[in-house]
């Protein structure tokens, strides 16, 4: 498949109803990372998602029947070094049987519509390094930065 679109893609938030679709989507992007999502955690994500109080947002692609077949989960973050508020692009997943016919290209080019509404000054993700598919795609779109990431467990309170 090229890249270009040739189903009439559309992008917006979830609904209520969009539950079971967006499950099944968040298990396949949780499968590829292989992190194992209970159903009680995959509910809290979900209501996350649902409270427009909560700084995470979420989007679904949805094909020309509707059917979502992609999701995007984002949330502001300050940048102190730049004095500017960015976009952090938490997930990104596309169903496997429309990769490659933009579905990707219409989460993203919403998200930086999104960016620009906002006021926010860049659109920011991370990637496993052997995801060389989605790396392909992201090389297109984006600036890939020199910076690592770390992760580090907070400490046991003392007790």
């Amino acid at each position: 498949m090229s890249d270009t679109p040739t189903t009439p893609w559309s992008v917006g938030a979830p609904e209520a109803a969009d539950y079971p679709a967006w499950r099944e989507l968040f298990r396949g992007y949780c499968e590829f990372y292989r992190v194992p999502i209970p159903e009680e955690k995959a509910e809290l994500v979900w209501s996350w998602l649902t409270d427009p109080g909560h700084e995470l947002a979420g989007l679904l692609v949805r094909d020309g029947d509707g059917r979502p077949v992609g999701l995007a989960h984002y949330r502001p973050f300050a940048r102190p070094l730049h004095g500017a508020v960015g976009c952090f692009l938490d997930d990104l997943f596309v169903a496997p049987e429309v990769r490659g016919g933009g579905a990707v290209d219409a989460l993203l080019g919403r998200l930086r519509e999104i960016a620009a509404e906002r006021g926010w000054n860049t659109v920011r993700w991370i990637t496993s390094e052997d995801n060389y598919r989605a790396r392909g795609k992201y090389d297109q779109v984006a600036t890939r930065t020199r910076f690592l990431t770390y992760d580090m467990a907070p400490e046991a309170p003392a007790g």
